[in-house]
């Protein structure tokens, strides 16, 4: 999970904290985006007659309003959306307490409003939207990290205002006070530092004047738009919103441009300019910064992680109107070292070829208004008049696919390789750490383990239907015959195959639905008893493990009902070994519960059976038909006399009873005889076989 040292610079930082952060950050805001993106292209669609029933009719106007608020609650306040998601995924990073993360996000917020220029009287959305993206990801992590130490530092002071018999939340929340007020006040000397020694009104306006002074000092002409393609391309890939960050250096430099061309045309003299804002919507940023459109075809053409297949298909009715976000963000292109030189280059080449094309006028130059969400091919046609403009646009198109391609096939292969390597190396730790891991959730560790489990717990919980499937593993009896098969589950994870069982489990309770997997596991069983019949004999019982805390309750009683009422379980000869003992509790309920699945017709069992007071306490009502012994014992078994004397009580005790003893992880004959000799004669493990799927038919 940890990259090594002599990997590439960029995929070592891929694993630093600031990458992370901003990563998580900006996949926290996708629904934002989404909604949005089509808000904004439901909008803005190019259409004439569309255009005038949003302006002309009253549904027209009540839709267009709809569209405004949503566009202006999402695009307008993204900014906003990006300072808490950076906020909170450092303190996530940092796994510190809610109190702390809480904290943290007031604090960023605070310290965006003040460097944004609340104070000023002209302060509006403007500020709070994409503009100020770059200005979201220094104060989400600034501030945060200002915060976090400060908490830490101020911790014993929080005592002057602890107020006793107050609500305990309050008191907590209360211990944030003072970090809060340093880190605004921080904020605002900060700011007012910068507009006294600048003579800007606020620290964002240093950074669009910053911009501005940059493009000031490159000559006008090809250098300069070559510039603003390659600076947008580099802030987006580090996760800051190029276009609307440079929005005030086109507005300077390139939207006059369109102007002077309608003037020159309507004087019939020769247009003068290239680059207008138009230039650089028709023929770069197709499909969005990156001319990601290109890695749209690419991604449905090349790829093969399906995953990648189903964000590109997701992305693809907002990347036609030139809104890329989606594939930004979800991808990521943000900090991927692999996407990093087609990311740069295809909007480049896209540009010089577009750029020669119109001065030596094998494309007219640009003389119509085009809105930025028009469609490729409508835009270059509309935009130039001619449809010179569409095939230019179609030879950007495919030159940049052909780039994207080779990138998009190495993509694949780094995420599979990157993938085998994560899941290796977690699985590593969990079964390193998994009796440590017993009483914690897996899922809940903030770090890469964390992230990795959460992956796989949603994976699973997807694919319960599915990708589940049983391995048989026989029981036989001393004479050799299979007397049974004990159904284990197996997860084939469509990227990383089979999955450790034990993991499957945690992973199933931490995500709430282990009820729902052992019902599809009970389920799969009796619909596999014909084969199993088949493949075993035809007298074999199946055994069906359930946890002590899901055997007895009302959804798992219901499910069993409605199993019984499709196929009779009376005469299926299956058996419920009941696993987890410490959690089951012999309540009056849960006693009705077993009897009740006995009258439907299941056999129980009792798994992991030792001397232990819980595992004596489940004989005393008469409701189990069968003991599995503790594995435990049989493995220490030739070694040990107190595991012969523990045995053998067990035996003595289960044969009074009238109770069958079965055996589990019997793997040698020297095992199987010295437990015949104590009257145990069930065995299972590797003696007689390993679990295994069922035969194809």
């Amino acid at each position: 999970m940890k990259s090594g040292p002599s990997e590439p610079l960029l995929q070592r930082m891929e694993q630093t904290i600031v990458v992370r952060t901003i990563r998580n950050g900006a996949v926290m805001i996708i629904p934002v985006l989404i909604i949005g993106a089509f808000a904004l292209v439901l909008q803005s669609l190019p259409l004439h007659a569309y255009q005038r029933f949003l302006a002309e009719t009253a549904v027209g106007g009540f839709i267009k309003s709809l569209l405004e608020m949503a566009n202006r609650a999402t695009f307008g306040t993204l900014s906003l959306y990006m300072t808490y998601s950076i906020s909170r995924s450092y303190m996530k990073q940092k796994a510190d307490a809610d109190a702390v993360m809480a904290g943290a996000v007031v604090s960023s917020l605070l310290s965006f409003f003040v460097v944004a220029g609340v104070n000023l009287p002209n302060f509006g959305l403007d500020n709070m939207g994409p503009k100020s993206m770059f200005l979201a990801v220094i104060t989400g992590l600034g501030a945060s990290a200002l915060y976090r130490w400060l908490a830490r530092t101020l911790h014993k002071w929080s005592r002057i205002i602890f107020s006793q018999g107050a609500d305990w939340e309050f008191n907590r929340m209360l211990t944030t006070l003072f970090p809060v007020a340093l880190v605004a006040l921080v904020a605002v000397l900060f700011n007012q530092i910068t507009v006294c020694l600048f003579g800007v009104d606020s620290f964002r306006s240093l950074l669009a004047a910053g911009f501005n002074g940059l493009f000031r000092a490159v000559p006008n002409g090809f250098f300069k738009g070559l510039l603003f393609v390659m600076l947008s391309s580099v802030l987006w890939f580090f996760g800051i919103h190029g276009s609307d960050t440079l929005e005030g250096v086109m507005q300077t430099y390139f939207v006059p441009g369109l102007a002077e061309n309608q003037a020159a045309a309507a004087a019939g003299q020769a247009l003068p300019n290239v680059l207008t804002k138009e230039f650089f919507d028709c023929f770069v940023l197709m499909g969005g910064c990156g001319t990601t459109i290109c890695l749209l075809v690419a991604l449905l053409v090349a790829s093969r992680n399906k995953a990648r297949r189903g964000l590109g298909w997701a992305a693809s009715i907002p990347m036609l109107f030139n809104i890329n976000e989606l594939m930004v963000f979800g991808l990521p292109i943000i900090f991927n070292p692999v996407m990093l030189v087609p990311f740069l280059t295809v909007p480049l080449v896209c540009y010089s070829i577009s750029y020669a094309a119109l001065s030596l006028g094998l494309v007219p130059m640009i003389a119509n208004t085009v809105e930025w969400t028009t469609p490729i091919f409508l835009g270059g046609f509309h935009a130039t008049g001619s449809i010179a403009g569409a095939l230019l646009q179609l030879f950007n198109l495919t030159l940049g696919v052909i780039i994207y391609l080779p990138f998009v096939r190495m993509l694949d292969r780094n995420t599979a390789n990157g993938a085998k390597r994560n899941y290796d190396a977690f699985m590593a730790f969990f079964k390193q750490n998994e009796t440590e891991l017993a009483g914690e959730k897996l899922t809940g560790l903030s770090n890469v383990y964390g992230d990795f489990a959460k992956s796989l717990c949603a994976d699973l919980r997807y694919g319960l239907q599915k990708q589940v499937v049983l391995f048989y593993q026989p029981q036989h009896h001393y004479n050799g015959e299979c007397r049974g098969v004990e159904a284990l589950l197996r997860w084939h994870h469509p990227v990383h195959g089979m999955l450790y069982p034990p993991l499957v489990v945690k992973l199933a309770e931490e995500g709430g639905f282990l009820p729902l997997l052992e019902e599809t596991v009970l389920a799969k069983a009796l619909q596999d008893r014909p084969r199993v019949l088949k493949q075993f004999g035809p007298n074999v019982k199946i055994s069906v493990n359930v946890t002590g805390t899901t055997v007895i309750t009302p959804r798992f009683l219901q499910f069993c009902r409605e199993q019984n009422e499709k196929t009779p379980v009376a005469g299926c000869n299956i058996c419920l070994e009941v696993t987890e003992q410490a959690a089951l509790a012999f309540s009056d309920d849960a006693r009705a519960a077993l009897r009740e699945l006995r009258d439907l017709g299941f056999s129980l069992a009792i798994d992991d059976f030792s001397m232990g007071q819980t595992s004596l306490h489940y004989l005393k009502d008469n409701l189990f038909d069968v003991i599995k012994l503790d594995g435990s014992l049989i493995k220490g078994l030739a070694d040990s006399r107190t595991y012969h004397e523990i045995v053998s009580s067990i035996t003595r005790l289960a044969h009074s009873l009238h109770l069958d003893v079965l055996a589990e992880y019997v793997e040698s004959e020297e095992q199987r005889e010295i437990l015949h000799s104590m009257g145990c004669d069930l065995y299972q493990g590797y003696l007689y076989g390993a679990a295994q799927p069922l035969k194809e038919e």
